[in-house]
């Protein structure tokens, strides 16, 4: 007994996490105050104002901090994270036909002055059942039915968050990805994922050709360096790839000087299906070595090039008939097909006119004038980083962004030095979920990232946001605390 006396709140309790927190909330009360400011100048505790309203919910979110903290026992998370789970999934269902739409997302369920939107909690129910999941005895993510179970438990919310035209909270859901490569997922999952991303963003800004060139180039290379043979590689494959990139241009280029019109044949020649075509022509002959080689590396290259040619010849049908009009346009104006100051593009223009004036040290508290003027839509919630960057600079930016990165840093350590592997796990997914949202909140206010409307977590404005991630937290921390309490640090 003498080895657990004296491990009171001081030695169990993560105070770093917990001053992080605070100091995260009180910079977005500071900075919504700041944000919905007017000539008319009103007291930060005025609840008509949206800083009055948040100090409410600061003060609500305290009490379910402390309430987890002190009043629910850690033990209950995991037996009961099957029902939550569920319940949320019936909450998500619901919302599409009984909830409140906003604009263009029907994710919101309305009580008189009061909105709840169901995806928040879903995070919340996800991690727990995810943590639940792969906790279990004998788990092993390589298994087929553990990972179609572990799929489903991701995509399920995920695709009926899509249904309510709420993007941003889908995306956040890709952050899982991480937790399971933690577990043990093949890194060439993440890999692959990243594959998709640049050949959708080559396919819409260069060609499908330049996108299945790219393609055969990284497939290529990869079979080289696992078969040890990468200067070969580069002295065939490489130069291959940089004469075919050019192929197209050379094409018209002669054309033109042997005077061909606009309608001459080669003109008209979709490059990217001849060599799609020379690919597939191919695929026997690996096939072959493949068989007889017994290599499964080979069998996956071949697959993976085959699933990227469908993908890149999918590009079009997703972007025009899958996306919606007003994604299509954000994405357009992101990869700088379109310029569109005054409509789609105005709120990332504004925003990063007011981040830009900032300068090192910014304006000072209230005296940024993008913010005081209100020139930035929804500052005080998905722009809230903006109001930060003119008024406090880079410096005050810079500050954010690394004591986000400190909590995310030192959840991680926490969960690795658990014994428990359901804490650890559900401890990697609250670092999953703050990092997607800090990336794609930040990058969005840059100019970096589409539009989704995502708040930055702790310091949007909002109760929802602010409660779903101080239970998402303070959960964690729950945990780390229970575990302490019986094993130390």
């Amino acid at each position: 007994m003498e080895r657990f006396k004296g491990r009171g709140l001081k030695e169990t309790l993560d105070w770093q996490l917990i001053i992080g927190y605070l100091i995260l909330v009180f910079i977005g009360w500071l900075n919504i105050y700041a944000s919905v400011q007017s000539a008319e100048s009103v007291s930060i505790f005025d609840f008509g104002a949206r800083s009055g309203k948040q100090f409410v919910w600061m003060m609500t979110a305290f009490g379910l901090a402390a309430l987890i903290l002190f009043v629910i026992s850690p033990r209950i998370y995991e037996s009961f994270s099957l029902p939550v789970y569920i319940a949320t999934l019936v909450l998500l269902v619901s919302v599409i036909f009984l909830g409140v739409e906003v604009k263009g997302s029907r994710s919101w369920f309305e009580f008189g002055p009061v909105r709840f939107q169901p995806a928040e909690i879903s995070k919340i129910s996800t991690s727990l059942m995810l943590a639940a999941v792969m906790s279990q005895y004998g788990y092993k993510l390589n298994n087929l039915r553990n990972f179609i179970v572990t799929a489903a438990i991701v995509l399920v919310p995920m695709a009926i968050i899509v249904a309510q035209s709420e993007t941003g909270s889908a995306l956040v859901y890709c952050g899982f990805i991480f937790v399971l490569y933690r577990e043990g997922l093949s890194g060439w999952i993440l890999f692959m994922a990243g594959m998709a991303i640049l050949l959708f963003i080559l396919t819409m800004t260069l060609s499908p050709y330049m996108s299945v060139l790219v393609l055969l180039g990284i497939v290529s290379l990869c079979c080289g360096l696992y078969r040890n043979r990468f200067r070969k590689w580069l002295m065939i494959f490489f130069p291959a790839v940089v004469l075919l990139a050019f192929l197209p241009w050379g094409a018209d280029r002669i054309a033109e000087a042997l005077h061909a019109g606009e309608d001459a044949f080669v003109h008209n020649i979709r490059w990217e299906y001849l060599l799609a075509g020379a690919g597939l022509c191919a695929l026997p002959y690996f096939a072959v070595r493949a068989y007889r080689e017994r290599s499964g590396f080979l069998w996956a290259s071949l697959a993976a090039f085959v699933a990227g040619l469908i993908f890149i010849f999918s590009v079009d049908f997703i972007f025009h008939d899958v996306l919606q009009d007003h994604q299509r346009k954000r994405i357009e104006v992101l990869l700088g097909l379109k310029d569109d100051p005054a409509g789609v593009g105005y709120n990332v223009n504004q925003s990063m006119i007011a981040i830009g004036s900032g300068g090192l040290f910014g304006k000072g508290f209230m005296k940024g004038t993008q913010t005081t003027y209100g020139f930035v839509p929804e500052q005080s919630t998905d722009f809230i980083f903006c109001t930060i960057g003119e008024e406090w600079g880079f410096v005050g930016s810079a500050a954010t962004v690394l004591l986000f990165a400190f909590m995310i840093w030192r959840i991680i350590q926490d969960a690795e030095r658990s014994r428990e592997a359901f804490t650890r796990i559900y401890g990697y997914c609250v670092a999953s979920c703050i990092f997607m949202h800090l990336f794609i909140n930040v990058g969005m206010t840059i100019g970096i990232m589409p539009v989704i409307g995502i708040p930055l977590p702790f310091v949007s404005y909002g109760g929802s946001s602010l409660w779903a991630f101080t239970v998402l937290l303070f959960i964690f921390i729950a945990l780390v605390r229970h575990e302490r309490r019986y094993f130390g640090k």
